[in-house]
């Protein structure tokens, strides 16, 4: 596909989903990707989808809230369609807070409460409380969302290094190793790699494999670590947040302190042997909201910038995103999310 009606640079999840929705509205799409599609960030997460959480910014939280909302219809359709599950969880997440006065949206818990909930917790003198909230396998979700972009006729271009993206007339060129591509449209999805005042967060994280499978039912938030149970019986341990550029060297000192931070809370991890550790690079801001709209020029937009919510925002950023493109007033607010406000404020 030489040329195709929009190009989007960047494969992983906000991109793939803005590609499936675009393709959805009838538009022919071309996804390049600089890796492998969807190994940097998106593969990276650990897949909690609780637009409640008290660390979500508040300039985000009704968008993230409306992205959660439809969630169940986004996830339903990949699975219809690739036949992958996701492994979407809808337990909800115990947070644990060193005050006893709860956060809006937050449901204090009483001991009785959380021993039927999660016998295995130890507070540790934290005050528990529940926010409703999912999960899903983000390794899972890209290998679904790579398999329906197949199926769609979406392509999707690997090893493909975007390099440039400007305005020609009343097309845009994108400029790639490999060669220059026009289109009507394109659309700057590169995650840590977009530039526009975007900037990698590393974060490394670690999976164990308990002995019990049912061990945890809810995602534990505490201050230190989070611990985020699959289906498997599989436990993901997450993150750290570093700003140490595009290093993704995985720091032994580092992962085990978040395992002994998860043991003091769930005991009984004390003897799960680690599975695997591995480190994304987040693309953050410095407001930590991520970027949507027209970027540079009218035909070129940009969607990153997504921090640590790249996979909750995928669909409603999809859905904004394409009515944008359309011409269309977005479904969603997103004014707090205008790419120019760094450089209007001098950053």
């Amino acid at each position: 596909m030489n040329s195709p009606d929009i190009i989007i640079a960047g494969a992983g999840i906000i991109g793939v989903s803005l590609a499936l929705e675009l393709r959805e509205r009838g538009a022919e799409v071309l996804v390049l990707d600089r890796g492998e599609p969807g190994r940097e960030a998106s593969s990276a997460a650990a897949g909690m989808l609780a637009a409640g959480d008290h660390e979500t910014p508040a300039g985000l939280r009704d968008f993230a809230a409306a992205s959660a909302k439809l969630y169940p219809g986004f996830v339903a359709r990949l699975e219809s369609l690739s036949g992958i599950s996701v492994d979407f969880r809808r337990h909800g997440n115990i947070v644990l807070l060193p005050q006893s006065v709860p956060l809006p949206g937050h449901e204090p818990l009483s001991s009785a409460d959380l021993a039927r909930m999660e016998p295995e917790f130890a507070t540790q003198g934290l005050f528990p409380f529940f926010i409703p909230g999912d999960t899903v396998d983000p390794v899972s979700l890209m290998r679904a969302s790579l398999a329906v972009a197949r199926r769609q006729e979406v392509e999707v271009r690997r090893h493909t290094e975007v390099l440039e993206i400007r305005q020609a007339g009343l097309r845009v060129e994108v400029v790639t190793d490999s060669g220059t591509l026009t289109a009507r449209v394109a659309v700057n999805c590169r995650g840590s790699w977009a530039g526009q005042s975007v900037r990698p967060r590393k974060g490394q994280l670690l999976s164990l494999i308990p002995e019990n499978p049912r061990l945890l039912t809810h995602v534990l938030q505490a201050p230190e670590v989070y611990v985020v149970p699959r289906s498997s019986g599989r436990i993901v341990l997450g993150a750290t947040v570093e700003d140490v550029g595009f290093d993704k060297k995985i720091v032994p000192e580092a992962v085990e302190g978040l395992r002994k931070a998860a043991v003091r809370y769930i005991p009984g991890l004390s003897s799960a042997p680690v599975l695997e550790t591995w480190a994304g690079l987040r693309p953050g801001t410095p407001d930590n909201l991520p970027l949507m709209g027209v970027a540079e020029s009218p035909g070129i937009f940009v969607a990153s910038g997504h921090f640590r919510n790249g996979i909750l925002l995928a669909p409603a950023t999809a859905k904004v995103m394409a009515d944008l493109i359309e011409g269309k007033p977005p479904a969603l607010d997103i004014a707090n999310f205008a790419p120019g406000r760094f450089v209007a404020a001098g950053r």
